[in-house]
């Protein structure tokens, strides 16, 4: 059964004598080929759990979101039709998986963000410093609704272009571009007040 498969999917090793083709990987799904999903999941397993994680926070909320995925890909995955990459797909699926799971729900933000977006801003000039930016980050981050944050996650961490994150997040290209607008700026004026006081 697929679920008895997805459920022992840490356990699946893939020897592959080619590499992962998307669309043919796709066609194999439709087809009911559970060995296509096996596949899927050795080749963006890893990028789709960390993509669920960052957006809960939480570890086994993370994977439940990843199971349920890899169920709807292989149900629906005759509804991917080769525009655009598969990877982009892939991350709608899991944005709106999460999305749904934590709807209504505070999410916390992830160390591993608030690094990032804090080395990309003011760089610090000594640990101390870095610490202080960190959590300046994390106040203005935990001000963002969740649809601002998954805004920040595809552009900051899966690099994808501001048509395709139009498509995972079933929005106007418009939108995207003033989320990302509106979480750039709250960030930035959070840091430069914050670094404004720490400096009186």
């Amino acid at each position: 059964m697929i679920t008895n498969a997805i459920q022992q999917k840490r356990k699946w090793t893939i020897a592959m004598a080619e590499p992962c083709n998307d669309d043919t990987l796709a066609i194999r799904l439709t087809a009911g080929d559970e060995t296509a999903l096996h596949e899927l999941y050795a080749e963006y397993g890893k990028r789709l759990f960390a993509y669920a994680l960052r957006l809960t926070n939480d570890h086994a909320k993370a994977e439940d979101v990843v199971q349920d995925v890899l169920v709807t890909v292989w149900r629906t995955a005759y509804r991917y039709r080769g525009e655009g990459r598969f990877i982009a797909w892939l991350l709608g699926i899991v944005h709106h998986t999460a999305m749904n799971a934590i709807r209504h729900t505070s999410i916390a933000i992830s160390d591993a963000m608030e690094d990032t977006i804090a080395s990309n801003t003011l760089p610090p000039e000594n640990l101390t410093q870095r610490n202080m930016q960190s959590e300046w980050v994390k106040q203005g981050l935990e001000s963002l609704d969740s649809d601002h944050r998954a805004v920040l996650e595809l552009v900051f961490y899966q690099g994808l272009s501001m048509e395709e994150i139009a498509k995972v997040c079933q929005i106007p290209l418009g939108t995207v571009k003033s989320r990302l607008s509106y979480a750039r700026q709250k960030l930035k004026g959070i840091l430069i007040r914050q670094n404004a006081e720490e400096w009186r």
